[in-house]
């Protein structure tokens, strides 16, 4: 099928029940119209290969023009489908100043792109891409902001367990549907607009390098946080990088990826092995190496990161990926009024969304007592690495709206006092007749 044929392929979703007219207020700036219109849409998720080919100069469908009708249409979709979400956060969240600052952000930018919403005169152009820029400079700190406001429920009102639950949900959600936006806007400004004048690589699409060099980028994000961990600590492990790729004798293992994700994961993991491993080796003058295997595979493109740095509980590996647990101290707002994100606990979180952003992963697999592994995934073909994209529809108003069910499995004594008085009485009966 031809690329701007999906490109330009959409489909409605069914609304769900209208919440509560104070909600409504949330986009009060906005035509209800427009805004109810464009969230019905489904948002049309792009593979790297798509991306690839209409960005690639020479290409029939490689010009601003085609660029300019597609994002005027799928920008606002993603940003309405989104917005709907917001809607639908917890009451005492939403009366947050930080989570209002960032929805008055989203309904600006949203009214912005409506200007542009009619008219193919070549005029637009210009103006459009420096619109973008305009747009994803002001939702920097979208994420910083965010986690603030997070902060200041658990300050004033505290959180229980399911609204925990619910902002684990949006959180995930909300932060996949700002790398896709700012995805689609870095395409087009680094391919038409003033970015592409900054020195990106040559050989690079935008922001999509065909030709990934991994283990280049490894190394990169390796002397970047050793760099850190020197700084802190005064010591850093060092690595050993082993590369296989069956039926491939190039040295070379590369893929079509964007480089700056691969990064992210990369840099997160190993501020964290090293950390791991200089504490746990504390009172050691030596500390033990940090193993890295790269293997491309048929599908999978795995990079393997093992640390000796003692691991982690089981019990304790999934709050690694809640963006309310974080070992490190709670921040403080510098005096400029940004929120720095250290702290937040969002490291291993947004690091996996980056990898789950074209269906990847990251899993850790960890030896109490030993160290962790940690596995990133990547698709090895660029035409099945699809933008994994949030859908507003009724499952999702219903997720907002109930409760964590209640276990129907017995837990450990620690979980819950279900079954404290007969577990006192069997214990004291056995007591009795010993």
């Amino acid at each position: 099928m031809n690329v701007l044929k999906l490109f330009f392929k959409t489909g409605f979703t069914n609304s769900s029940a209208c919440k509560p007219h104070f909600r409504r207020q949330l986009i009060r700036k906005i035509s209800s119209t427009s805004f109810d219109k464009y969230a019905s849409f489904n948002p049309s998720p792009l593979s790297l290969r798509q991306l690839l080919e209409f960005g690639t100069k020479g290409s029939k469908n490689g010009c601003q023009e085609a660029s300019f009708h597609f994002l005027r249409k799928e920008l606002p979709v993603r940003l309405a489908n989104i917005m709907k979400e917001i809607s639908l956060l917890p009451d005492n969240l939403l009366t947050m100043p930080s989570v209002r600052l960032v929805m008055s952000w989203y309904e600006q930018s949203f009214q912005e792109l409506l200007q542009f919403e009619s008219g193919d005169e070549m005029s637009h152009l210009p103006k459009f891409t420096d619109k973008l820029i305009n747009i994803r400079n002001r939702h920097t700190n979208v994420v910083e902001t965010m986690a603030q406001g997070i902060l200041e429920l658990k300050e004033t009102h505290g959180i229980d367990v399911n609204t925990e639950n619910r902002i684990q949900y949006f959180l995930d959600r909300f932060y996949m549907s700002r790398i896709s936006i700012r995805m689609l806007i870095n395409q087009h400004t680094l391919l038409f607009g003033s970015d592409s004048e900054l020195g990106n690589h040559p050989r690079h699409i935008g922001s999509i390098d065909p030709g990934c060099n991994v283990l280049h980028v490894v190394q990169d994000a390796f002397e970047n946080a050793r760099f850190l961990c020197e700084q802190y600590y005064l010591m850093c492990p060092e690595i050993e990088i082993i590369c296989k790729s069956p039926g491939n004798k190039l040295k070379n293992i590369e893929i079509v990826y964007v480089p700056s994700h691969l990064y992210h994961m990369l840099f997160e993991l190993f501020k964290n092995a090293m950390r791991a491993v200089v504490e746990h080796h504390s009172e050691e003058t030596e500390v033990p190496k940090l193993k890295v295997m790269i293997c491309k595979g048929v599908e999978d493109l795995t990079i393997k990161l093992s640390d000796e740095g003692g691991g982690v509980p089981r019990s304790k590996t999934d709050l690694l990926f809640q963006y309310m647990y974080s070992t490190a101290p709670q921040p403080c707002r510098s005096n400029s009024g940004s929120a720095p994100l250290a702290g937040y606990g969002y490291g291993l979180p947004l690091s996996r969304l980056y990898a789950r952003y074209f269906h990847g992963d990251i899993i850790l697999n960890s030896l109490e007592g030993f160290g962790t592994d940690a596995l990133i995934y990547l698709k090895v073909l660029s035409n099945e690495a699809n933008e994994l994209l949030p859908v507003y529809n009724t499952t999702t108003s219903k997720f907002y709206a109930s409760d964590i069910p209640v276990s129907d499995w017995s837990s450990s004594p620690s979980n819950g006092p279900s079954s404290t008085s007969t577990r006192t009485y069997f214990t004291s009966a056995t007591a009795c007749r010993s």
